[in-house]
């Protein structure tokens, strides 16, 4: 059994299923939700609404983070077990492996894809490079 789980967050239904699984089979051990700012999605968002959105994306994603964090830590609670939150900013798939390689996770957990629309697809690249490269474990739930 794992002592430190990494869960790729991004408050998406597999990404709810993902975290159900860790705090299920994975009661004893220290349980990390992290969330991953994209600054891809500033572009996305400048396509879409303009200049003003463009220098309100950060604030926005942090936002979204710190909602995203509460769902986690009240699934979590329902489950009786306290997990730790993370944000960082960067390529998700780097990212992710980045810090469970930096806090010495030993298993990462992760939703095959996330949010919907081109997330969706961008996400399922995440969940494939992330079992690829990893050194560790990694259970994709589909």
């Amino acid at each position: 059994m794992p002592d430190t789980v990494l869960v790729a967050f991004d408050g998406s239904p597999l990404a709810e299923r993902a975290l159900t699984y860790a705090l299920e089979n994975f009661p004893d051990a220290t349980i990390t939700t992290l969330y991953v700012i994209n600054p891809v999605d500033s572009v996305i968002d400048v396509e879409a609404g303009g200049l003003p959105v463009a220098e309100d994306w950060y604030d926005n994603a942090q936002e979204r983070a710190t909602n995203i964090h509460t769902t986690a830590t009240k699934l979590a609670a329902e489950h009786g077990i306290d997990l730790q939150t993370v944000t960082e900013v960067g390529r998700p798939a780097r990212t992710i492996l980045e810090y469970a390689s930096d806090h010495g996770i030993d298993q990462i957990v992760l939703g095959s894809h996330g949010r919907s629309g081109i997330d969706r697809t961008l996400l399922g690249s995440v969940a494939e490079t992330v079992t690829r490269r990893a050194q560790i474990p990694v259970t994709i739930i589909g």
